[in-house]
């Protein structure tokens, strides 16, 4: 029996990884606005969008409005929006938030990386379930493309369950 209890609980301490990092400072006002999504490891709302945009503006109370458009089936099918609310977690340095779909849950949101221009970030979540790759604009570089893949398979994640989100050329 003993040797059992020992192998059940090294199984898990193999299975534990180490929280998911944060940038260690964001500069939360400079990253509001839109992003593209560019590419995204996606949740049940995401497997068939299109035209993906997250966009992100701080209300007077702190908080992130959040909007996730995306076009829904293709490229021209009809727009769809959700309005998740986000709160930066405090003494996080801005990196890491909590994201409210539904009262009282907030769902774990954390920025791994942007780069010093605030044009291409990467949000993960600690069980590394779900990711995103995003930027200003609409298309990114494949080298730009293979760095933020990189990153995540270094963070842990399956790659492999990466989809690339199709977008227009601009605001379409």
């Amino acid at each position: 029996m003993a040797m059992a209890v020992i192998a059940v609980a090294g199984l898990a301490a193999c299975r534990t990884r180490p929280p998911l990092g944060v940038v260690p400072t964001l500069d939360v006002p400079r990253f509001m606005g839109r992003w593209y999504v560019i590419a995204c490891i996606p949740t049940w709302i995401e497997r068939n969008a299109y035209a993906a945009t997250e966009t992100y503006e701080r209300d007077a109370k702190g908080r992130i409005l959040t909007t996730f458009t995306f076009r829904k089936g293709g490229l021209h099918g009809p727009t769809r929006s959700y309005h998740p609310l986000g709160f930066v977690a405090p003494d996080s340095g801005g990196g890491l938030w909590g994201m409210q779909f539904i009262w009282p849950i907030r769902a774990d949101y954390r920025v791994m990386y942007v780069d010093p221009q605030y044009r291409l970030t990467l949000i993960g979540r600690n069980r590394r379930d779900y990711a995103w790759i995003m930027a200003r604009t609409p298309r990114i570089s494949a080298e730009q493309y293979q760095q933020m893949v990189a990153l995540l398979k270094e963070a842990g994640y399956d790659t492999d369950a990466l989809r690339r989100v199709p977008q227009l050329d601009g605001d379409g």
